[in-house]
This record gives C-alpha cells, sequence and structure tokens, in this order.
C-alpha cells in the first residue's frame, strides 16, 4: 500500500504539472498543449492603432467611458472626441530623481517613460528596467483628464511650466507643471509631485472655471497598455500580466486581457474606495485616491491589442471663477510589498499569491525577518527551509517512521508476494494479516505529508513572486536568484537529491511501480533546470533537510538506511 500512496502521490504532481504548463500556454495566447481550446488571438502592435474615434460630448457621471487610442501621443479619451490639434508643437519634459528617470509628454501632461534607476533590465543588463513606455515596441503609459463637456484631456496641449527637472542634493522633492488652455470654460493644471525614496507620484488636478456659467466636469485617471507579455518572461512558469481593480466590496479582482475582449468583466460601478492597477511579475502601476472620494473603476479595450484600466471621479459643481482640487496619487514600482501596505491598504495585493495568500503572507514576513538579520537572500531562504522543517519535525518524523516500518517488513511482503503470484486474493488477505501482526498502517505516512504541501506550495509562490529576489546574490556562481543558475549545479544537485531520497524509500513489489519510482524524479527534474536559482535552492535545501531526517529516524528505528537501487531488466 505504500508505494501504493507514493505512485498516486506522483501521479497528482504530475498531472497538477500538466495542468500549470496548459494555463501557462492559454494564458499567453497559444495553442494548449494537453487539453487545446480556441487560442486567444494576439493583435498586432499597438504601434498601428488608428487615432479616430467618436463620441458624445457630453457624458452622464453614471456613464461606463469608451475609449479609443493613437500611438506616438494619442492615447483613450473616455466618453470624449479628440479635440482639434493646436498648432503648438509637443514638448518631452525629462526628470530624473534618484529612482527615476520619467518623461512626461506636453499633450495631456502624461507620463510616457518611467525607468527604475534601482532596478536593472534583467534581459540586458547593461540597462535599467523600463516600467513605462510609449514606443513603436510597447505601449504602457499613465493619464489623466476631464470629460463631461469639451473640457481638457490627455489630447489637449498643454504647456510646460519651467523649473527644475533633477533631484538636487539635499532636496526632497521636484515637481512638473503642466497647464492646459482655456477649453470648453474650464483650465486644468496638473502638478506632478516626485519624492526623494518614494515610488508613489502625487498628482494635484486643478480644474479651474473661466466660463460664465457653473461646470460639472468627471476626472479620469486611466492606465493604457498593450496586451504583450512583459519582455524576457520565463516560459516554464505562469504570472499574471494585466489589470487589476481592488474595492472592499469585491476586494481584489485580476482581469484577463480576453475577459475584457468577451465583455465578461464584473466589477463594481460605484465605490468610495480602492484603485485600479496594472500588474505584471515583479512591478505594478496603480492609480490611488483618497478614501471617501467617490469613483467608478472601468476597464475597456481601446484599440486593437490596447487596453486601459482607470477610475472615474465627480468634481461637482464649479461655480465660474472657481477652482476645484482634487489630489491622486500614482504608484509605478517594484512590488515590495512592505512598502506597499504602507501605502494604500489592500495594494500589497498586486504581489499576487492566489488562493494561498492567507499562508503565503506570513512566510514572507519571516522571509523578510530573516534577512534583516542574515543580509542574504538566498541563505534567509535556506533558513526559512529549516524553520518549516523543524515545525513540522513531528509531521514529518510519523510519516518517515511509517515508511521505516514498511521497509522493515518488506522483504516479509516481497517473500509472501513470491510465494503467492499465482493467488491474488490468498496474496491481499495474507499483507493484510502482516499488517495488522506487525501494527503498521500502510497509509500512515500519506497525511502528515499532505498537511505541509500547502506551505510549501505557499512558499513557492513567495519566492517566485518576490522583487527582493530579482538580482540578488547568494554564493559564488549564483548572481541572480531570480535567474536559472548559469553553470545548472543547484539543478544537478537537485536531481541527485531526489533520486536519492527515492532510493532511501522502500522498493516497490510491483517492478513497473519500481521503474516509475525512478523515472518520476528524472522526467520532473528537468523543470528546475529552467526555474529560478531561489525556487531551486529552496526545493534542494527541503530535499537535503528530508533526507537527513529520514536518515535519522530509520536508524532511531533500528532499520539500517540501505540503498534501494533500480532494477530495469
Amino acid at each position: 500500500m505504500n508505494d501504493i500512496r507514493r505512485t498516486i502521490l506522483w501521479v497528482i504532481f504530475g498531472f497538477s504539472m500538466v495542468l500549470l504548463w496548459d494555463k501557462w500556454q492559454l494564458h499567453n495566447g497559444k495553442q494548449a498543449t494537453f487539453f487545446p481550446t480556441t487560442p486567444a488571438v494576439t493583435a498586432p502592435a499597438a504601434a498601428s492603432a488608428a487615432s479616430s474615434a467618436a463620441g458624445a460630448a457630453s457624458v452622464p457621471a453614471s456613464s461606463v467611458p469608451v475609449t479609443t487610442v493613437a500611438i506616438q501621443g494619442a492615447s483613450a479619451v473616455p466618453g470624449q472626441p479628440a479635440p482639434a490639434a493646436a498648432p503648438a508643437a509637443r514638448e518631452r519634459v525629462e526628470v530624473k530623481t534618484d529612482l527615476y528617470r520619467l518623461v512626461f509628454d506636453s499633450e495631456g501632461g502624461s507620463l510616457t517613460h518611467a525607468e527604475l534607476l534601482q532596478h536593472i533590465d534583467m534581459a540586458e543588463k547593461s540597462r535599467n528596467f523600463l516600467l513605462l513606455d510609449e514606443s513603436v515596441q510597447r505601449v504602457y503609459v499613465a493619464q489623466t483628464g476631464l470629460i463631461g463637456g469639451g473640457f481638457p484631456t490627455h489630447k489637449t496641449l498643454m504647456t510646460a511650466v519651467p523649473g527644475p527637472r533633477e533631484l538636487q542634493d539635499g532636496q526632497n522633492e521636484i515637481s512638473v507643471r503642466f497647464e492646459s488652455p482655456d477649453q470648453g470654460g474650464v483650465k486644468l493644471v496638473k502638478t506632478w509631485t516626485i519624492k526623494r525614496g518614494a515610488y508613489d507620484i502625487a498628482v494635484k488636478h486643478e480644474v479651474v472655471n473661466t466660463g460664465s456659467a457653473a461646470v460639472s466636469p468627471q476626472l479620469y485617471l486611466q492606465l493604457v497598455r498593450d496586451g504583450n507579455k512583459p519582455p524576457g518572461e520565463s516560459s516554464f512558469y505562469s504570472t499574471f500580466t494585466g489589470p487589476a481593480v481592488f474595492t472592499e466590496a469585491k476586494k481584489y479582482q485580476k482581469i484577463e486581457f480576453k475577459d475584457i475582449e468577451s465583455g465578461k468583466v464584473d466589477i463594481p460601478k460605484d465605490s468610495p474606495n480602492g484603485y485600479v492597477a496594472m500588474v505584471q511579475h515583479y512591478f505594478a502601476t496603480a492609480w490611488l485616491l483618497a478614501d471617501g472620494v467617490q469613483r467608478e473603476p472601468f476597464v475597456r479595450k481601446v484599440d486593437t491589442n490596447l487596453y486601459s484600466v482607470g477610475m472615474l471621479t465627480s468634481l461637482g459643481a464649479i461655480e465660474p471663477g472657481a477652482t476645484k482640487t482634487i489630489d491622486a496619487r500614482l504608484f509605478a514600482g517594484p512590488q515590495v510589498e512592505t512598502m506597499m501596505e504602507k501605502l494604500y491598504p489592500g495594494l500589497e495585493l498586486v504581489k499576487d499569491y492566489g488562493w494561498l495568500t492567507i499562508l503565503s503572507k506570513p512566510l514572507y514576513w519571516l522571509l523578510d525577518q530573516l534577512h534583516k538579520l542574515l543580509n542574504n537572500w538566498g541563505w534567509s531562504i535556506v533558513a526559512l527551509v529549516l524553520l518549516l522543517k523543524i515545525a513540522f519535525y513531528w509531521l514529518n518524523a510519523k510519516a518517515y517512521a511509517s515508511m521505516a516500518k514498511m521497509k522493515a517488513i518488506n522483504p516479509k511482503i516481497m517473500e509472501m508476494r513470491e510465494r503467492l503470484k499465482d493467488k491474488p486474493q490468498q496474496m491481499q488477505q495474507e499483507m493484510m494479516r502482516i499488517y495488522r501482526e506487525e501494527k503498521v498502517n500502510p497509509m500512515g505516512g500519506c497525511f502528515p505529508i499532505m498537511i505541509q504541501i500547502p506551505v510549501f506550495i505557499a512558499l513557492y509562490w513567495v519566492l517566485l513572486s518576490s522583487v527582493e529576489m530579482r538580482n540578488a546574490p547568494w554564493i559564488g556562481w549564483i548572481h541572480d536568484l531570480s535567474t536559472p543558475d548559469p553553470f545548472f549545479i543547484l539543478p544537478l544537485l537537485m536531481t541527485a537529491s531526489s533520486l536519492l531520497q527515492t532510493a532511501l524509500n522502500p522498493a516497490p513489489p510491483d517492478p513497473m511501480q519500481a521503474k516509475m519510482m525512478w523515472f518520476m524524479p528524472l522526467i520532473f527534474s528537468v523543470m528546475f533546470f529552467f526555474f529560478p536559482a531561489g525556487l531551486v535552492l529552496y526545493w534542494l535545501t527541503n530535499n537535503i533537510l528530508s533526507i537527513a531526517q529520514q536518515w535519522l529516524i530509520n536508524t532511531r528505528m533500528g532499520v539500517p538506511p540501505q540503498f534501494n537501487l533500480p532494477k530495469f531488466k
């Protein structure tokens, strides 16, 4: 029964890997390998999108915005046609701080380029990581504007007010101010303020009524990006890329691009709290408003392979000559959980742990505390696995004790099977009699192992999702825990440890099962050659500690460890 139990566990693991692979294929818009469905259509590059659009001149506050976009400066205007082109030329305003190199477009005062100076591009390590960009290759921009009466939008050519463009030593913040012309009786003044050491950018919108009648505009905040996966994304594990909406009513909602295409999005139409975000592996952007400010989240397909997520908020009536100010913040940076928790409630959820969040969050906290002590993420992983092994020591001891008993009576079982091989019914009865006499439960090692599986899966997602692993060295040849081992040393050790575990376990009586028990570690070890080094280190550490504990328990129970080598004749 013990060999059957282990075979079942391997089958479950194998089928899970099949499902994960198929999910990754579909997530990337490809044909599924094992369970084919109609593949998602990958649209051409967003740079070829057309700029024409039609919409009502005035949009009620409760309406869902209609968005269209043109690249190279023309992007989605919720519910409003593009205004007539201004005669003046557009201006690109570059700003540099300790964390950013930003580029703003005077057309709408939009943020079209965000280079993170503290993070390198993993595909080309001589460059910094580029989060926001507007180019022929990709589109990912942050925009704001007004709707409701021909007011200034992100398509309105604005004037950049002269001022400093680089954060100087001793200076804590720097601002960039854009002023729109009078349009529809309204002037919009937009001020971006970037603070030292902060990945949240303050955006103040001053709406001035320059006309002779009261106006009631709505402010929109949106993120527009293409539907392509981030460059350099691994093919061997799936991470989410796309919009997300958080509200207290429905909590955190990931939205697949294909769901926007098919109109299967169900988000709150109105909320006094929450944020909208664009999420990818390790990094995210999000528009944040103060709690209590009523907002309408929206997602929309903008054009071919181009999507937007954003929110509308009503400014109320503004009398002639009056000014209404509303503040927002744009988060654009790495998914550092402890930092995002302080910025906005629930923002840390963009670092997606899936259904195991309840386990993953305390594991990340413990990993972070270990890093504060050890100052090395590699050794912190080793220490965390060690602590988990200590926490589960007695559960593992029961499992290994059960396996040791099975190993002790294995010769008797083998002799009985050979003697009664032509009498299967009698063989089964005799086997149960031996189990009763020896007080062995064939399934005794299953339950303790099953309890631990969710914990170690949760730790897997912690290591896969944590940007702290990105470009983090461990020892010697491991210079980046988020990329595969360049010399495949850890995967080879991982394979060897898996085979050693198999050799220490009782040999299944059935020759076919015995062969499977040796083939399965080899088959699944292949994947570890392409996994990030941090994940492989975690599994290797777990294997080594499991082998040590199994060896110790076998010795204490008087069952000397022996290697059951494969027989493939």
